[in-house]
This record gives structure tokens, sequence and C-alpha cells, in this order.
């Protein structure tokens, strides 16, 4: 197993090489972003600093990590975090059973030391995802996925890893990255992250796009469908987005909304269209009743 050696640094490979090669790149994989993310995108690949992205959750956060890994060749290595998420999950473990039967099939009169540093060796280590995005040599995109998630001491768990691109294994000594992978953490804002956490990233906020971009994004994934459509489409969305939801439609359900409306050969977004099709959109039945209201259409019209 590799490790870090006295004072080594990994090797640090742009993946762009100006903000507008990111706006490019991105757009080239239907990722439309503008001059603030493609500079803060830009920014934490040649920094080599991770990049943590905060917003409300169908915002498209999960998506550019998505993007600059397509758009790159990069490989995504992903962390899906959640309640209980711990370091066997997150970092490694050993493979106890196969250590336990390495240890039963020891001769007779081995010395302890020799078989504790058999069992313990990279044979029997389960790399996760940290570790895996850490030993890779090729480009890599490690998304750490809803950090908000998991308990706060999750958080000391990453920041080797954020600061010094490395993982420290007591059994093994340090692995150390032989090429920093471009990190992007996301968070749903749910609970604040640690001060000691952000402290080692770039920090980018991601909100609903203005209804002028969502109906770019709209029209380029949605092949077919009609301008206007597009442009009634997006303002309803807005106009939902604006009301006190359970759940605000994210962009990939107006990106389904659309395509439910041109499967259904809908030309226009009337009050029989969206009574017809807003469960695409609102997936609580309160949320319905305060979308009738505010759009005018009849509570009978929704069941």
């Amino acid at each position: 197993m590799d490790s870090c050696r006295p004072g080594g640094v990994p090797v640090t490979s742009s993946l762009f090489a100006s903000p507008d090669d990111v706006r490019e790149r991105l757009a080239a994989g239907d990722y439309l972003a503008d001059a603030h993310i493609a500079t803060t995108v830009f920014l934490a690949d040649a920094l080599g600093k991770p990049l943590l992205v905060e917003g409300p959750a169908g915002v498209g956060k999960t998506e550019l990590a998505k993007a600059v890994a397509a758009a790159t060749g990069a490989g995504l290595v992903r962390l899906q975090c959640y309640e209980g998420l711990d370091e066997g999950r997150a970092l490694y473990e050993w493979n106890y059973r196969k250590q336990l039967l390495r240890i039963q099939a020891t001769p007779e009169g081995q010395d302890w030391n020799e078989t504790h540093d058999d069992i313990f060796s990279d044979e029997f280590l389960l790399s996760r995802p940290l570790l895996t995005a850490i030993r890779r040599s090729e480009p890599t995109v490690l998304l750490i996925d809803e950090m908000d998630k998991t308990d706060v001491e999750v958080e000391g768990l990453l920041l080797e890893v954020l600061s010094d691109f490395q993982v420290t294994i007591p059994e093994l000594g340090t692995v150390a990255a032989e090429r920093k992978p471009f990190v992007l953490l996301t968070s749903n804002a749910t609970r604040e992250l640690s001060e000691a956490l952000k402290r080692r990233c770039l920090y980018l906020y991601l909100d609903y796009p203005t209804p002028e971009r969502e109906r770019e994004i709209v029209v380029r994934q949605v092949p077919g469908i009609n301008e206007t459509l597009a442009e009634q489409l997006v303002r309803t969305v807005a106009t939902l987005r604006a009301l006190d939801l359970k759940k605000s439609p994210s962009i990939a359900e107006t990106i389904d909304w659309a395509r439910t409306l041109l499967a259904l050969q809908a030309d226009t977004l009337d009050e029989a269209a969206i009574a017809r099709t807003l469960g695409v959109v609102l997936k609580h039945v309160s949320d319905h009743g305060r979308a009738a209201k505010e759009l005018g259409l009849p509570d009978a019209e929704l069941s």
C-alpha cells in the first residue's frame, strides 16, 4: 500500500483551463452554469480545494458533481450521507470474517506479531468511498452528498481527507493521495456544518434558477417542447415555489413536468392541464390545496 512520504504532496492536475472552459464543457453535457458557478468550480479545481455547495433540495447540487465528472472524463466516487453513517461505511473497515479464517489457518507455534502483520494488510482491507477516492491514480470526482444528514461527529472523519487528502489507518499507516480528487460536498442546510469543515472548503450557494434560466434548462433537456409551453411551465413553477409548501418543486421535477406535458401532447398549460398533472411536481396533499387556491383551481379537479 502506498504511504505518504515526508513532505509529500499529491499530484494536482487541473481539470479546467478557465471559468469559460468550465461553462462550455458543462454546457456540452447539458448543465448550464452561470459565471458565479463556473468561476467557483474553476477555483476549487485550480487551488485544489474541496467545494461545499449548499442550497435547497433539488437545485442541481448533486448534478453539478456528476456534470464535472462527465465533462472531464473523471471517475465519480459517491458517499451518500445519512444519519448513523460511521467510519466503517465512509472510510474503511476490516474483513473480520476473512481475518478469522486466516487466524484459524495459522500454523501452530507462529508468532502473534507475524500473524498480526499478516491479517492487518491490504488483502483484508475493505475500502469505502473516501479511501477509494484517495487511492485512485486516475482523475476522480469525490461527491460527499447531503453532508447535513450525518451526525456532527462524522465531520471529524472528513477533516484529514479535506485538508491533507490522506487517510490514517492505525494498523497500516497513512495513505496519501497520489492525485488529488476534485471534492464536492453538498448540503441542504438542514443543520449548520462545523467551522472546521467550512474552513477547508470553498463555498457556493445554489438557489432555484430564475424563470429565464430554468426555461433554457427545460428547452435543452426536453427536445420538442415549444417555447410558449416552456415559458408557461417555468412561470407556474416559480409561482408554486413562492408558496409555503412542504416540498417545493425541484428543477428535475420541472423537467419531468415538461416531459409529461409533451407525452400528453399538450400545447398549453391551462387549468385543466395543471389539475391533471400537478402530482408530477407536488407530492403532498396540503401542497395541492395551496396550489389550487393560488392558481384558482377547483379542489375537485385535483382529486
